[in-house]
């Protein structure tokens, strides 16, 4: 139980290294705006992962492990998994732009504010409603407390690397390193996302 746990835990926090619409979101409000209001965006960000996991554990209990259904959601995620790990593999590296921090001004947005731009900022992204489905495919058949722990510990490591990113954001010297290893954060993230497939497959057709 361990290791399934350790590969989920691991998968999970790779994809968390590739930047998307929420860490750009993360860093403009950081830069603009100051780490205060940046991790309203953090919280907002990990409360709609808590939403999707969620929705990604319940769904996977109401389905049979021996059902036609269980095996196409199976395949989904072992096909999801595989495109997304082409994609990363392939890719050049995601640009990130490093900017000098600006001042908190009066008109930016409040705490309150910016933890409901983070929530529907995340909600609005398929890629993560798609990445729990397929992460939770994986533990399927292990027991519903591994599940719990391995959702809890996912909306954590959200949170964790989202402040990070927030606080990172304000110096520039680490954003620069950051940006100059993007390239080859994503081309091992995908090569793992595909080897994660490959054992999906194998397992699926046994």
């Amino acid at each position: 139980m361990l290791e399934l746990f350790l590969i989920v835990a691991g998968v999970h926090f790779l994809a968390l290294l590739s930047p998307g619409p929420d860490f750009f979101l993360i860093v403009r409000t950081a830069l603009l705006h100051g780490w205060r209001r940046a991790s309203g965006i953090c919280a907002g960000v990990a409360l709609a992962n808590g939403l999707f996991i969620a929705l990604a554990w319940a769904g996977l209990s109401a389905v049979q492990p021996d059902s036609m259904l269980y095996t196409a959601l199976q395949w989904g995620g072992c096909g999801y998994l595989a495109w997304l790990g082409m994609r990363l593999v392939r890719s050049p590296g995601t640009p990130v732009t490093v900017q000098a921090p600006g001042a908190a001004d009066a008109l930016a947005p409040g705490w309150p504010q910016a933890l409901r731009m983070g929530l529907i900022n995340a909600l609005l992204n398929p890629k993560n409603a798609l990445s729990y489905a397929s992460l939770f495919t994986l533990l399927a058949s292990s027991p519903g407390y591994l599940q719990a722990i391995c959702g809890v510990w996912m909306v954590c490591a959200v949170l964790g690397w989202d402040l990070l990113v927030a606080a990172a954001a304000g110096h520039p010297v680490v954003m620069r390193r950051f940006a100059r290893h993007v390239g080859r954060l994503e081309r091992a993230t995908g090569a793992v996302l595909l080897a994660l497939a490959a054992g999906m497959a194998i397992n699926a057709l046994r």
